[in-house]
């Protein structure tokens, strides 16, 4: 049981030696353009969760029409979000901006739907940023 209590530290002291950080892509996603496809990514995630099964029955991918909006791919995305993931300082900027974006548009829809308004007074459409 004494070895037991030397060995396992001793294997977390060599275990965790060789962690590497993701070098640089060649091809990384600007911060601010980071912070935008991040904001889709949530808002479409959302939409998942109000009209999952209209979305699935119409073969709509969200996650393919982000990318396509933004001219990237998966592994491009992938990568840049692993390596922006590595520097805390950097990744938190990104989602303190991410944060304070939907905070703002959560701000506009409530005054949207909870404004003084006659209800016989229809709500005009936007179009989607997305699509």
């Amino acid at each position: 049981m004494l070895k037991l209590w030397i060995l396992f530290p001793l294997a977390l002291l060599f275990g965790c030696q060789d962690i590497k950080t993701p070098q640089k892509p060649d091809n990384l996603i600007p911060q601010d353009k980071m912070v935008n496809i991040l904001e889709q990514a949530y808002l479409t995630n959302a939409a998942r969760g109000v009209e999952n099964k209209a979305i699935v029955e119409k073969g709509i991918y969200l996650d393919s029409l982000i990318y396509h909006k933004n001219g990237i791919d998966s592994l491009q995305f992938a990568k840049s979000n692993a390596y922006y993931a590595s520097n805390l300082n950097q990744y938190s900027e990104i989602f303190r901006e991410l944060e304070r974006r939907l905070d703002l548009a959560q701000k506009e829809l409530d005054s949207v739907l909870y404004s003084d308004k006659p209800q016989n007074e229809p709500v005009k459409a936007t179009n989607d940023s997305i699509l």
